[in-house]
């Protein structure tokens, strides 16, 4: 089942906080003055007291089990994740190149609900009070949770952060408002065609961190001109204090270092899928190589990252 969303009605609200720039209007988290930090404030905060740039690492939630994808998230900071993005798996994405889109395939296919993305969150708030968590996927599972049920167990669950990629600004009162009144940061993408007309809107209710989307296109699907994306984000910074973070193209250590050059922290997704995708058995399962050839590419990202 899909929603489909009319906006005609929300533009008058996206117009009235076009001018807030720096953050989110509610104020409970975010960078805005008053607000509570939340763990991605305080990572990010840290990073940037240490000279350090964030490794963001995508897995798939339930990919390509629930007690395999277990395994990987709570090996993840030890491995050099800084930030985890927990992508939920759906059916039908935009913006997810072949990759991405296979993992949540697998996902779906050996049994994966949102119930149990959830689930991840929880058994991994046992073992991890500190690393933040962003959950990154599309509405319509959301929706039909229903969202306010899901936000709120999203929040209990220790969630810190929503990447919706198919929620422009104009549906803000859908879900990102909500949001953010629950705790959570809303994590906004802009793009190579973000121009100056359309960033302040971007920006308006966006807390925790800024999602650079480096190529035009789908992920994991080219390598992102890193000049380019260097002066982009240059302009982004002239109209926000958020952190910046640079993903959709980012593959091998030697780029994670050359694109972070120029922004706060690089996220990383397809590379890491195909490294499950490549240790899978003949018949499609997990096999004793699937967990550790996820954590070793992110211990060599993070040490290509690090080094000084």
């Amino acid at each position: 089942m899909r929603k489909e969303l009319d906006f005609s009605g929300r533009r008058k609200h996206a117009e009235g906080t076009a001018g807030r720039q720096t953050g989110c209007r509610v104020p409970r988290v975010g960078s805005g003055a008053g607000s509570m930090q939340s763990r991605i404030d305080r990572r990010f905060a840290a990073l940037a007291e240490a000279g350090r740039k964030a490794l963001v690492t995508f897995v798939t939630a339930g990919d390509p089990d629930y007690a395999t994808a277990q395994k990987i998230l709570a090996g993840l900071p030890a491995a050099g994740a800084d930030v985890i993005e927990l992508g939920m798996p759906f059916s039908d994405p935009m913006a997810d190149g072949p990759a991405v889109q296979a993992s949540s395939l697998r996902a779906l296919k050996a049994g994966q609900t949102m119930r149990k993305t959830l689930e991840l969150v929880r058994t991994f708030r046992k073992r991890d009070a500190d690393t933040p968590i962003v959950l990154m996927g599309y509405y319509n599972p959301i929706y039909v949770y229903p969202a306010p049920t899901f936000l709120d167990e999203a929040a209990e669950a220790g969630v810190d952060g929503l990447i919706v990629v198919d929620l422009p600004p104009e549906a803000d009162e859908e879900l990102c408002l909500p949001a953010i009144a629950r705790g959570l940061n809303f994590v906004r993408l802009a793009t190579p065609t973000t121009d100056a007309d359309r960033l302040p809107a971007v920006l308006a209710n966006t807390s925790g961190f800024l999602y650079y989307v480096s190529i035009t296109g789908i992920t994991g699907t080219a390598a992102p001109d890193v000049a380019a994306v260097h002066a982009h984000i240059a302009r982004i910074r002239r109209s926000t204090r958020l952190p910046v973070a640079v993903g959709f193209g980012v593959k091998t250590p030697a780029q994670a270092k050359a694109i972070a050059a120029g922004a706060d922290g690089v996220a990383v997704g397809s590379a890491l899928v195909n490294a499950i995708r490549d240790s899978l058995g003949p018949t499609g399962k997990a096999t004793g190589k699937t967990v550790s050839s996820v954590l070793d590419l992110v211990k060599r990202l993070a040490k290509a990252l690090h080094a000084r």
